[in-house]
């Protein structure tokens, strides 16, 4: 996208937005010239020479120099050539300083280019918590406010926007190249950043302390299975029965709470599916990570300002049986697409894969219950779950723990129905033995029981050493 798409967005003019506020933006063109003739590339007015820093504020200072940077920028260049854009506007910005007569410190000069810098090719004050790869979670609670959780602890950090217009503005640059919008009429969005990592927001007149931004970060290094062992997530014995679930096309739901690293799991297991096979994942916002080659990524969307247009996950789950799918992946069910789900793994899409919030494996059963009623049919209770019973063979849990640490604390199996419940078994779980300190000890540990489906890996070719079930001669729940 060229700069100039971006500044007709709204997304870079700091002065326009200032001076709604009701404050001195130094604007290099307060005359009669418009906004966008300034941004047009028309000379801009000369900003008297005595330095700025001195008569006002630091944010003064900074819209200042940014929009006279902006003026004299060519609005055509294209801003994805990150490296060379930086490099023009730091001449720039150079020649400007000098020019104004403007005198700040080394440290002062790398801020202030640094925040210009991240205003026109980032995403403003939140560019340095988003390149900080300890971050998990950012959340903006209006201006003034911003958290961070980083290793599991929610932190607040010493930054604010300058007003509720910046925060808008950031809100603006990362829904607008989505075909998304966030107004008045439709008061939040999902969204994801370039990098897949997944964007809320929520805006007044629903949120009444003004815009609220939630991403949840994702690794620029995708988890591997390794470290998911060595944070104690799962264990090598788990891992390796997983890997022959999914390699013998075991429909799998991977279930818990906020936050609880479903997706990462979901993107850690489909690691384990093999690359001669065709793959269609539907998601809301696309942030599956998915290294196989022959992978088609679908997205739903939003309805437009009449209210059209809509594409629902319920009907790109339909659509996507006509894609000639081997592997079905829906990022999350969350109401009437779960039937179609259940539909589709009974129906000879095997080894399909999806996410769901919920508690416990036997609160994942009432969950998808009621999504597929959701879905406007009226079908017997006993019915849904005869089709839940027959399409999923496997639900694995996972939560998050009161230290911050993910974990894997269920993985269990839907044998099938007795009378007019569901039974589940578990295969492992999750034992706590004490505490470090803050931290939780304890491990994923087998059961002692070994799965009904036992003999349909062993079909595929994959035969599972009888030390991965243990010993215990603990029972099932149902």
């Amino acid at each position: 996208m060229s700069l100039m798409r971006r500044i007709e967005r709204g997304q870079t003019d700091e002065g326009e937005a200032s001076s709604k506020n009701g404050k001195a933006t130094g604007s290099v063109d307060s005359g009669n010239n418009s906004d966008g003739a300034r941004i047009s590339g028309a000379k801009s007015r000369p900003i008297a020479s005595t330095p700025k820093r001195q008569k006002g504020s630091y944010m003064e200072l900074k819209n200042r120099v940014q929009n006279r940077l902006l003026a004299e920028l060519d609005p055509s260049i294209d801003i994805s050539d990150v490296n060379g854009v930086r490099g023009t506007i730091q001449e720039l910005f150079e020649t400007i300083l000098t020019e104004e007569n403007i005198v700040l410190t080394r440290p002062e000069r790398l801020r202030l280019f640094n925040q210009i810098a991240d205003e026109i090719l980032g995403f403003g004050p939140l560019q340095p918590l988003i390149e900080d790869k300890d971050i998990t979670e950012i959340m903006v609670n209006g201006y003034k406010n911003v958290y961070v959780e980083r290793l599991g602890k929610i932190h607040r950090v010493p930054m604010t926007f300058e007003s509720n217009d910046h925060v808008m503005r950031i809100i603006d640059r990362i829904v607008a190249p989505l075909g998304r919008r966030v107004d008045e009429q439709s008061p939040y969005v999902d969204a994801r950043l370039p990098d897949g990592s997944r964007v809320n927001a929520v805006i007044p007149p629903i949120s009444l302390i003004g815009p609220t931004l939630t991403i949840r970060m994702f690794s620029k290094d995708p988890i591997t299975v390794e470290q998911l062992i060595e944070f104690g997530s799962l264990t090598k014995e788990s891992v390796e029965f997983l890997s022959a679930c999914v390699k013998a096309n075991l429909n799998i739901v991977i279930s818990g709470g906020t936050g609880s690293g479903k997706t990462t799991l979901l993107n850690v297991l489909s690691t384990f599916i093999p690359h001669d096979q065709r793959i269609v994942t539907i998601e809301n916002a696309a942030e599956l990570q998915l290294r196989q080659d022959h992978v088609v990524t679908l997205e739903t969307r939003p309805p437009n300002i009449e209210g059209n247009g809509e594409i629902t996950a319920q009907q790109m789950v339909v659509n996507s049986l006509r894609m000639r799918p081997d592997r079905i992946i829906v990022g999350e069910i969350r109401s009437g697409e779960a039937l179609d789900m259940l539909q589709a793994m009974n129906t000879g899409h095997e080894g399909s894969m999806t996410t769901a919030h919920a508690n416990a494996p036997r609160d994942v059963i009432s969950r998808i219950e009621t999504m597929t009623l959701m879905a406007g049919y009226e079908l017997p209770i006993r019915a849904i779950r005869e089709q839940i019973s027959s399409a999923i063979d496997l639900i694995v849990q996972v939560d998050r723990m009161r230290d911050g640490s993910r974990r894997v604390v269920n993985i269990t199996e839907i044998v099938g129905m007795e009378g007019d419940i569901i039974t589940l078994t578990d295969i492992f779980q999750f034992e706590q033995s004490g505490f470090e300190g803050e931290k939780i000890v304890g491990q994923l540990r087998s059961t002692g029981l070994r799965p009904t489906f036992v003999n349909k890996i062993e079909a595929a070719g994959i035969h599972l050493p009888p030390s991965i079930f243990g010993t215990s001669n603990r029972r099932g729940i149902s």
